[in-house]
């Protein structure tokens, strides 16, 4: 308990005023340093984005299989489960303040990447790279680069892949039918079933070359990305007549007085850039992992293409939030079995299960294992 404690002062200290702080400046300031490359250069990141792979290189990663990588491991649950959190804990605003973070936290990424580009080494499976390369060799500071390495291994084994697998696991239990039984899904033994499957399937992709982790990622985050915007766009059109009520619900939100400063660690402003972050990681340290992977001409070129994965990112937290504010389940805190308002992954599947039956439901949690192994694997 006491550990415990102490791990939560230092989670409210470090996720909440500090990281507003640290993120809002550092978007702030490389996008003055760049002069918005965000947005002057989109149209080249997507040029970029074409570029044939070298025939004399053929195991590299090309640099649209490198964003795949990284958007893999920006889209997962965060971009579903975690906007529905956000709306539901912070208001409608805070999808305004996660978009807002996206395109400051979009030059972040273009400068990591790029350095991850400058420092990446070559070995014989490829190239590789990442903030604790260019802290070690760029700042000259070897033992704050292993530790960066560390405390990101650690981070992601224990931390941002088990939330994932916890999520994509608990996209299941909507199925489960107690039939009259006091076991609950928890008990089944059904998680732990999954849980060997996805840890399976993991490891075959982990101890695989980069490049095959590549053509996985390019193949199934696309198709997936673009069928579910696809769908929040079927559903916006669907109640097209509430279109400016949701917008002035979200304005009204993002600027209303009392949910901006009431309790600042827990207002709309907090939650939108701390979901924000969690879902696009700018500045996070990990994407440029795989942006050094990628064989390109120059740095810059993966810079901008990671600066797109962002944008890519916060397009899919959008369709999330739109698919959620028109949903009836939403607006009339519809409850789940426990008698508690539906929020995270439950609303999101109640929600589009409202607007296309239990095709809705069945892509839901589709999309949910998906963007979840594609996270895993990134």
């Amino acid at each position: 308990n006491f550990l415990n404690g102490k791990m939560d002062v230092a989670n409210d200290f470090l996720y909440g005023y500090f990281l507003v702080i640290i993120l809002v400046a550092s978007g702030i300031y490389f996008s003055y340093l760049t002069r918005f490359v965000q947005f002057r250069m989109f149209f080249e990141a997507c040029r970029v984005l074409v570029e044939k792979k070298d025939k004399y290189n053929k195991h590299h990663l090309t640099p649209f299989q490198a964003l795949m990588i990284s958007t893999a491991s920006r889209v997962g649950i965060g971009n579903i489960a975690g906007i529905s959190a956000a709306i539901v804990a912070g208001g409608p605003g805070a999808l305004f303040w996660m978009c807002l973070m996206a395109f400051l936290g979009s030059a972040s990424a273009f400068i990591e990447s790029t350095l991850a580009q400058i420092y990446k080494t070559k070995d014989v499976f490829g190239f590789k790279g990442g903030p604790a390369y260019y802290i070690k060799n760029g700042l000259g500071i070897k033992w704050l680069g292993s530790l960066f390495a560390i405390i990101l291994i650690i981070t992601y084994a224990y931390g941002f892949n088990g939330l994932q697998s916890y999520t994509m696991t608990s996209a299941f239990e909507i199925y489960y039918d107690k039939a009259g039984s006091n076991i609950t899904f928890a008990q089944s033994g059904l998680p732990i079933g999954i849980g060997l499957i996805l840890t399976a399937f993991t490891a075959v992709m982990f101890f695989s070359k980069s490049h095959i982790i590549g053509k996985v990622s390019s193949y199934i985050v696309p198709f997936m990305a673009l069928t579910y915007i696809l769908l929040a766009i079927i559903a916006i059109v669907l109640n097209f007549k509430e279109i400016p009520a949701v917008i002035k619900m979200i304005i009204e939100s993002a600027f209303d007085f009392k949910a901006i400063f009431g309790g600042f660690a827990g207002s709309v402003i907090v939650i939108g850039i701390k979901r924000g972050l969690f879902s696009n990681e700018a500045g996070m340290g990990s994407a440029p992992n795989a942006a050094a992977a990628a064989h390109t001409s120059h740095p810059v070129k993966q810079g901008l293409v990671q600066a797109m994965a962002v944008f890519i990112d916060m397009t899919i937290c959008v369709a999330s939030g739109m698919i959620v504010l028109f949903s009836q389940a939403y607006l009339t805190k519809q409850t789940g079995v426990s008698g508690e308002v539906l929020t995270a992954l439950p609303l999101v599947q109640a929600a589009m299960k409202e607007y296309f039956g239990d095709f809705g439901l069945h892509f839901t949690t589709l999309a949910v294992v998906l963007f979840a192994i594609t996270s895993l694997i990134g």
